[in-house]
């Protein structure tokens, strides 16, 4: 994955009706650590990371790239929505066009702010690069992330093996589904 090119970073943070969309900032380095090392937020991602490992290795601001926003509620972090070029992917349907993927914690499950917080993303996409056609990978197996890309829009490419389980290929058009 590459960083996107050819958008103006970072945005002004963008707001919606409960969330704040911003860039990464030296305070969110711990809740980076809780999503990283959490086993519940890794379920389908390969398992997490140890705490000791992650707070050697991430830098003082993490994610601080472009296409990187950080998701606050009430003025604090709940989560990460990327952005980036998937650029080398193995599935030629996705190769070089934008790839979306999210995390959140788990006290963040549940209420809507995935949905709210990727759509406010998307949006910011599309005025930025318009015209991008969008994917996002997921376990077949992640019930909840393929309700999610369905509600934003997604609809199935293919599903193919790798890092050992079923994944679910999803491509969003430029132009969004109507309703």
């Amino acid at each position: 994955m590459e960083e996107l090119r050819g958008v103006s970073w970072p945005p002004e943070p963008i707001r919606t009706e409960r969330l704040l969309l911003r860039e990464p900032e030296a305070r969110d380095r711990a809740v980076f650590v809780e999503l990283l090392a959490s086993p519940e937020v890794h379920t389908y991602l390969g398992g997490p990371r140890s705490r000791a490992e992650l707070e050697r290795e991430l830098p003082a601001v993490p994610e601080r790239r472009t296409g990187s926003f950080v998701v606050e509620l009430d003025g604090a972090m709940i989560g990460l929505i990327l952005l980036r070029r998937a650029t080398g992917h193995s599935r030629p349907a996705a190769a070089d066009k934008a790839d979306l993927g999210y995390l959140f914690l788990p006290r963040a499950w549940g209420a809507g702010y995935g949905y709210e917080a990727c759509t406010a993303a998307l949006g910011w996409l599309a005025e930025a690069l318009p015209g991008e056609p969008v994917v996002l990978t997921t376990q077949s197996a992640n019930a909840p992330s393929l309700r999610l890309a369905a509600k934003l829009g997604f609809t199935e490419v293919e599903r193919f093996q790798a890092w050992g389980a079923e994944q679910w290929l999803g491509l969003r058009s430029a132009v969004p589904p109507a309703g």
